[in-house]
């Protein structure tokens, strides 16, 4: 039994989990501006191949990421502005590329005014191919939901990124911890132990960023339990 010294503090398991929910935040603006620029070499080169992209694909492409750009760059600092200015993008280019990652933008800066309901509408709007920005949006998803105190769907989205995140050791544990704080709030203690077991099994070079080790969170939920 871990001593005293080295239990996690107790707080709210959902107080917890508030200090965990902008990572995935801080994950997708940092994968977006590659998808950004992956996205655009491919359109160049399928123009010179398809006379379709001369006469309206590609045309219709490069305004919508020209508006998606601009509200990049004149929104800045604001997420009031982009918030609306992303909306906008998403609701005009809904079925291209620019539409999707203006919808995923527009879900971040919802969330961070605190419009959780309005911020899901939009991220569930965003799909990719890149399964860490992808999975990282489900993970915000998530977060969302559990502001908004709906925590199985909570669940069921942080579920969805681990299957698309496929172990990724940056992704998966830190969703786990996430899923953890969950089951404690609904005092599901035991899916909560199966989630920090996960995570020093497989995981064990995470950091839980607070110099504890999954063995105390471990034996919290155990003593809880009454094991």
């Amino acid at each position: 039994m871990a001593s005293k010294q080295n239990e996690p503090q107790e707080q709210t398991a959902i107080d917890n989990l508030n200090t965990h929910l902008t990572t995935a935040g801080e994950k997708i603006a940092n994968n977006k501006k590659y998808i950004y620029w992956g996205v655009g070499a491919i359109l160049v080169v399928g123009a010179f191949v398809l006379s379709y992209f001369f006469i309206y694909r590609n045309p219709h492409v490069n305004k919508a990421f020209e508006a998606y750009n601009k509200v990049e760059t004149l929104a800045m600092g604001s997420d009031s502005i982009s918030a609306a200015e992303y909306m906008k993008v998403a609701d005009q280019y809904s079925g291209d590329d620019a539409g999707r990652l203006a919808a995923l933008s527009a879900g971040e800066a919802l969330y961070n005014q605190g419009k959780y309901k309005e911020a899901v509408e939009y991220l569930k709007k965003f799909k990719s191919d890149d399964a860490v920005l992808y999975a990282n949006a489900m993970v915000l998803t998530g977060d969302c939901y559990v502001n908004l105190k709906q925590y199985d769907a909570a669940l069921e989205w942080y579920g969805k990124a681990v299957r698309k995140a496929d172990n990724n050791p940056q992704i998966v544990p830190r969703v786990l911890l996430k899923e953890a704080n969950v089951y404690d709030e609904q005092k599901k203690y035991d899916k909560a132990l199966g989630c920090y077991e996960i995570i020093r099994n497989d995981y064990p070079e995470f950091k839980f960023g607070n110099g504890l080790s999954a063995e105390a969170y471990i034996e919290r939920e155990k003593a809880r339990l009454g094991k």
